[in-house]
């Protein structure tokens, strides 16, 4: 049984127009003799009546106090909507649709509402119906406990339930339909020379996730990676043929020739972003009582650099209330740097090839860009800079690594 997940975005079944051109993309899978599965995020984005930032707004307006678990049973309402809907447009085209909830399609997760830890999956029902001829469209972003409570698997759960459904069912392959032709090296929205990737391995992918690009989340990327399910991000309104993410062998396995020019797969970047400087000597006890808070506080830090005098590091804005509380309770000399921007060159080529960091900074020096911070690992190197830079910045360094050709 040839089975392939098909995730489709809330914006991709926004319309009743869009609906149906999404129910052909499926018939037209299925007529050519494969089994998909659909699964669905909730229609449109915030503003919209049944997006999820739409129910979780309406939450909050409705009760002055609620718990977790019923929040969750709010926010699952708008994919129960999605499937529906979507199910009955596919019946409405000859096709047998079914609409299952994330527990009818056998997701089972810990009872961590709001960011749910799935447990397994029970593949049997979803079998079960395509050997009966019929289309499952899933409800993404959700499952259950054992009990059988509703649980949400937090932001970008719709791609997590697309590869986590992928691997239990064994699927050839798991497509991610969104509103852009695939996966492009810079956003297009400030590079207008972005072009799309064809190929891309799973840890550049996964990378380029954590630092911003927003195509696939970064959970879908390691369970698929870990299932070795190839992805295919692809556009719901057209036929591009997309970008496929797979298990990729850098080349420098095999060849040290490559030119600083060609190392790069991608330029990736993070806005809102502050740059946090805390001055003491190297204190242990000090040393601590910052580590320790910052942990007690859920503040995840980022491009860190801890010197004998001073520490640097990054946090996302929406943290900057705790965090200044936190220095100015431990009575710490700090400066805080707001309004500023991550710059992430990726690309496993980059391995043991010299020269990479210094054609960066060099590209952006020339350009009066200054560069605050830095840090690398063995696929990226990025850049703190501030925000007003951002454009200029992604955009030389996409110039630079001749990322356009």
């Amino acid at each position: 049984m040839d089975i392939i997940v098909q995730k489709f975005g809330g914006t991709s079944v926004a319309t009743k127009e869009l609906r149906e051109k999404v129910a052909r993309k499926v018939i037209a899978t299925k007529k050519t003799g494969k089994y998909p599965v659909v699964v669905v995020s909730a229609i449109g984005r915030n503003g919209d009546p049944y997006a999820t930032d739409t129910l979780i707004n309406f939450a909050n307006d409705a009760f002055h106090e609620y718990d977790s678990r019923e929040l969750d049973m709010i926010m699952a309402c708008g994919e129960i909507i999605s499937s529906v809907i979507l199910s009955n447009t596919i019946k409405s085209m000859g096709y047998k649709g079914i609409a299952l909830t994330g527990y009818q399609a056998g997701i089972i997760t810990d009872d961590h509402y709001g960011d749910a830890e799935v447990l397994k999956v029970d593949n049997k029902n979803i079998l079960d119906l395509l050997r009966q001829d019929y289309i499952p469209v899933v409800t993404g972003f959700q499952g259950a406990t054992e009990k059988g409570n509703f649980t949400t698997l937090g932001r970008g759960g719709s791609d997590t339930t697309a590869a986590i459904l992928g691997e239990a069912l064994k699927a050839s392959i798991v497509e991610i339909y969104t509103d852009v032709d695939g996966v492009m090296t810079a956003d297009p929205r400030l590079v207008a020379e972005a072009k799309v990737i064809e190929h891309i391995g799973y840890d550049e992918i996964y990378q380029m996730a954590e630092d911003g690009a927003k195509v696939v989340h970064p959970r879908a990327v390691a369970i698929a990676k870990r299932g070795n399910i190839p992805l295919k991000v692809k556009n719901t309104l057209s036929d591009a043929p997309g970008t496929i993410i797979y298990h990729k062998v850098s080349p420098n396995k095999y060849s040290k020739k490559l030119s600083k020019a060609d190392v790069l797969t991608a330029i990736a970047h993070k806005n809102n972003i502050y740059q946090v400087s805390v001055y003491f000597e190297d204190s242990v006890a000090a040393n601590e009582r910052l580590m320790n808070a910052l942990t007690e506080n859920h503040i995840s830090i980022d491009l860190i650099n801890f010197f004998i005098d001073k520490k640097v590091f990054t946090i996302d804005s929406k943290d900057f209330e705790k965090i200044e509380k936190i220095l100015m309770e431990n009575e710490f000399d700090y400066h805080i740097v707001k309004d500023c921007s991550k710059i992430t060159v990726i690309g496993n080529a980059m391995r043991g090839i010299p020269g990479v960091m210094a054609k960066i900074v060099k590209s952006l020096s020339r350009e009066n860009i200054k560069i605050l911070q830095t840090s690398d690992s063995h696929n990226t190197i990025s850049c703190l800079v501030r925000s007003v830079d951002t454009q200029k910045a992604v955009n030389v360094l996409h110039k630079a690594f001749n990322l356009s050709k």
